[in-house]
């Protein structure tokens, strides 16, 4: 009896410890399922100000209120896109004429705004507004026809003012937002939207002397009209990364727009405000014709770029070139044409050094020749 009464006990401490093991597991449970979410809703406590040190980009970022992202940089990009007029010939009613494109406040402070060279070339007067109220006088601070862009200045107060972004960091497919006033002031800050067609498409567009120059550009199918040129290709970030210069018009073609690259109109703008003008490398070579693959080929020459004329005492006749010598490399990168000669020589500064490889044709040798720049003639 008293071991069936002892075995019954040791039943009844078991069953009890489970009911108690089994009943803290569901209070326990319980008492997750209601504290958690009070726990991940309290905020991450805040890391001190000085243990991220931030260098604030020049102009506001974008702060985004809309469901849609082109919402918000139409209202807040917008406003630092200006128009520009400018005003050619000795008069209005004798060979005179207005030319309208776009421009960027990139320094609402000082009232500096970047556009187009091509826009402002040979006006007598230039003009910009930023609503049909607000239209200031404008001084041309500086122009550099070989990349299509020039600085004005205006005296206004409370300018707005774009932030720069960053066009290395541009990939294709990327959505893009162009803001310019096509067709002049009737159709102010028009904002088109498109995607990044291609990235370091060279275009070459006749310069304001009839010399043609060449831009390397950032293609987009977002619509680019007359009176674009100057305005802004902005990022979703609401980031200024181009700014617009020229479409290709022609019949039957469509969507294809250009825009200079931001990261290549930072130095051009430091350049302009620093000094006043724009120094380029010069090599010193002209009349200069690809020898393509075919050409090579047929006429059992190397494939490069061949030198048609050199300027006496130029940097290339110091260094030893002669006419007839075929560039094949500069700095051992390979050249097929004079844009990689151009790519790879306006890396450089004036007075920096660079080496040319090339073939000397009478006698088939290759030799290397150290160029130092010069600066480029300004007419």
């Amino acid at each position: 009896m008293r071991l069936h009464l002892s075995g019954t006990l040791k039943y009844v401490r078991v069953l009890a410890l489970v009911v108690l093991f089994s009943l803290g597991a569901v209070l326990g449970a319980g008492l997750a399922v209601i504290t958690a979410p009070r726990l991940l809703q309290r905020p991450l406590v805040p890391v001190p100000q000085s243990a991220v040190p931030l260098t604030p980009p020049a102009g506001q970022p974008v702060q985004f209120t809309d469901s849609s992202p082109v919402v918000t940089i139409a209202r807040q990009v917008g406003p630092t896109v200006v128009g520009v007029a400018a005003m050619t010939g000795r008069s209005f009613t004798v060979e005179g004429a207005i030319k309208q494109g776009s421009g960027v406040i990139f320094d609402g402070a000082n009232g500096y705004i970047v556009t187009n060279n091509h826009v402002i070339a040979g006006a007598g007067r230039v003009t910009v507004s930023l609503d049909h109220e607000r239209v200031y006088p404008a001084t041309v601070i500086g122009v550099d026809e070989r990349s299509d862009l020039a600085v004005l200045q205006v005296k206004g107060v409370n300018l707005p003012q774009a932030r720069l972004g960053d066009s290395s960091a541009v990939q294709v497919g990327e959505t893009v937002v162009a803001i310019g006033n096509p067709l002049g002031r009737e159709f102010a800050r028009s904002v088109t939207v498109g995607v990044i067609s291609a990235l370091n498409r060279e275009v070459t567009v006749p310069g304001p002397r009839g010399v043609e120059i060449t831009l390397r550009t950032l293609q987009t199918d977002a619509p680019i009209n007359p009176g674009n040129s100057g305005g802004a290709l902005v990022n979703l970030k609401g980031e200024v990364i181009g700014i617009n210069s020229v479409k290709i018009a022609a019949s039957g073609v469509e969507g294809m727009g250009f825009a200079i690259p931001i990261n290549d109109v930072r130095p051009i703008i430091d350049q302009i405000l620093t000094r006043g003008y724009v120094t380029h490398p010069f090599l010193g070579v002209y009349n200069l014709q690809d020898i393509t693959p075919e050409m090579a080929r047929w006429y059992n020459i190397p494939e490069g770029v061949y030198i048609g004329g050199i300027f006496n005492d130029g940097p290339a006749a110091k260094a030893g070139l002669q006419v007839g010598d075929v560039i094949v490399a500069v700095d051992n990168n390979k050249v097929t044409s004079y844009s990689d000669i151009q790519g790879q020589v306006n890396k450089k500064s004036p007075g920096d050094k660079v080496t040319l490889t090339a073939v000397r044709l009478n006698g088939r040798k290759q030799l290397d020749f150290t160029v130092t720049l010069g600066e480029l003639p300004s007419k």
